[in-house]
């Protein structure tokens, strides 16, 4: 009898044994404190964002600066640096109890680097002009500049700039020579050229309130006549948190057209419709009020004849969201992209990348204004592929610190997609050429050559247009310089011309 095998309710008794043991032995484990501070992070920092791993950071940024912005929105009181106390009596009960927010910090302080590593570019620059050769504005004097707003106008050729310290918004002929100057409440970063019901052009401002990070809600959305500096503004809708980007289009099928705002703020914003009303005001009429909306794109992704739109919110929640019209004044919305909140989300812009007939993403991060100043070696240019219903999967990505833009099209006529990127928190001591970058289309897609003109002492690039200002059959590019201010690395002075409002890289590929 003793070799003959287990009976049934032996052989699940010895199951039942392995199976106890093996959970015990589990629920025996002890977690460490840096695994507590992991738990922990992952679990506060989802409520807003998502969650960072400490890697991400230097131990410095964290402990300096990051982990104290952070600690109030939980309700933690911070003293000196990186120095905390409990909540006294009366005060509301925070979100995390300091014993759990000292776990917290101590992870961070002994997970995080010393110092984050360079990026690493899978290909040089190659330090040539392409297919351009650069133009420059004729200039009356030499103050300094900060350029907010470049934009070519597609009727007559003519080139528009606005001024954050002037507060201006300036008018250049094709020969590239002041042809009017117009006074702005605040500083234009956006423009959109429109036609009014008499087939005039008009332009449609998007003036910010402020450059700095604030919640005042100064910023204005206004029409004026681009080519009649004595015209009179004509405001659109007032009192928005520093707004960004304003589209037009007939959400409603009314007949009239509405405006889609992006308002950034700061602590508070949001994304708006501008309802149009019979009598040409305009109704205010909340999307998603959360800060952050930097850029949106128009069109109609779901093919039922009703404009929607996506748009790049870049502040805590970073992503891609799609708003698909409901058709009954309402829009339904999805995540197809969501992204840290170092990634400092700056432009996106949907392009067919691999020729399938779908739109692809084109997509920027390196906004470095913030809590976590330090070059980043994740920040650059990336291309998500549309794998369709809303599915998107990363495929292409260069590291270019602190990109702000990037604008996919066939420069060079050959038939494949380049792409032309500018970086305002760019590596200026090490790499000013990734300042601006040309990438030309190679004969596979998703394969660039990366070209980087010599105008490292031109300026420092914080917007770009692109279009055939001189209608000879190719695409120019007109780069704006904000000379001045917001510079994060130590010590470093600027290098380049600081009266210089813009440069135009004039394509010659149709010559």
């Amino acid at each position: 009898m003793t070799n003959q095998p287990m009976s049934n309710r032996n052989c699940l008794a010895a199951l039942f044994f392995i199976i106890t043991s093996f959970v015990i032995g589990i629920s025996c484990h002890t977690p460490t404190k840096e695994e507590k501070g992991k738990a922990l992070a992952d679990k506060y920092c989802s409520g807003c964002h998502l969650p960072v791993n400490a890697e991400l950071l230097d131990k410095e940024t964290w402990l300096k600066h990051v982990l104290p912005a952070m600690a109030p929105k939980l309700g933690i009181k911070v003293w000196g640096e990186n120095s905390y106390y409990p909540p006294m009596p009366g005060d509301k009960p925070g979100l995390i109890s300091i014993q759990d927010w000292e776990l917290l910090v101590e992870y961070y302080k002994n997970t995080a680097p010393e110092k984050l590593p360079p990026a690493k570019a899978p290909q040089p620059l190659q330090r040539d002009w392409s297919v351009f050769t650069v133009k420059y504005p004729v200039l009356k004097d030499t103050i300094p500049v900060a350029t907010t707003m470049v934009a070519f106008n597609p009727d007559n050729g003519h080139l528009m700039t606005s001024d954050g310290l002037t507060n201006t918004l300036t008018q250049w002929g094709q020969d590239l020579q002041t042809v009017n100057i117009r006074s702005l409440p605040s500083p234009a970063v956006d423009i959109l050229f429109v036609k009014d019901t008499a087939g005039q052009q008009q332009a449609i401002l998007t003036e910010i309130g402020n450059m700095r990070a604030l919640d005042a809600p100064a910023g204005i959305i206004t029409s004026v006549q681009p080519n009649d500096p004595e015209s009179r503004q004509h405001d659109l809708m007032a009192f928005l948190k520093r707004p960004v980007q304003t589209l037009q289009a007939d959400f409603d099928k009314d007949g009239l057209p509405d405006l889609l705002v992006c308002a950034f703020g700061h602590n508070q914003g949001g994304l708006y419709w501008l309802k149009q009303l019979p009598d040409h005001s305009y109704r205010q009429l909340p999307i998603r009020e959360v800060p952050g909306a930097i850029h949106a794109e128009t069109g109609d992704f779901n093919h039922d004849g009703y404009t929607d739109f996506m748009v790049l919110f870049a502040a805590g929640d970073e992503g891609i969201w799609l708003f698909e019209n409901d058709k009954k004044g309402g829009f339904l919305s999805t995540n197809l992209l969501r992204f840290p909140p170092l990634n400092g989300s700056t432009s996106f812009q949907l392009a067919d990348f691999n020729g399938d007939g779908k739109p692809d993403i084109l997509y920027t991060c390196g906004d470095n204004a913030d809590f976590s100043m330090v070059l980043k070696p994740y920040h650059g240019i990336f291309v998500y592929l549309n794998d369709g219903n809303n599915k998107y999967r990363e495929a292409w990505h260069y590291p270019v610190n602190g990109c702000t833009k990037a604008v996919a099209a066939d420069f060079n006529k050959d038939g494949k997609t380049d792409i032309a990127s500018i970086a305002f928190f760019a590596d200026f001591r090490h790499q000013p050429g990734e300042k601006f970058i040309f990438f030309e289309g190679g004969n596979k897609a998703l394969t660039f050559t990366p070209h980087s003109p010599p105008l490292d002492k031109e300026g420092r690039w914080i917007c770009m247009d692109v279009k055939d200002y001189d209608h000879d059959g190719d695409l120019d590019i007109v780069l704006g310089n904000y000379a001045q201010g917001f510079i994060i690395l130590d010590d470093y002075k600027p290098d380049w011309k600081e009266y210089q409002p813009f440069i135009v890289l004039q394509n010659n590929v149709a010559r």
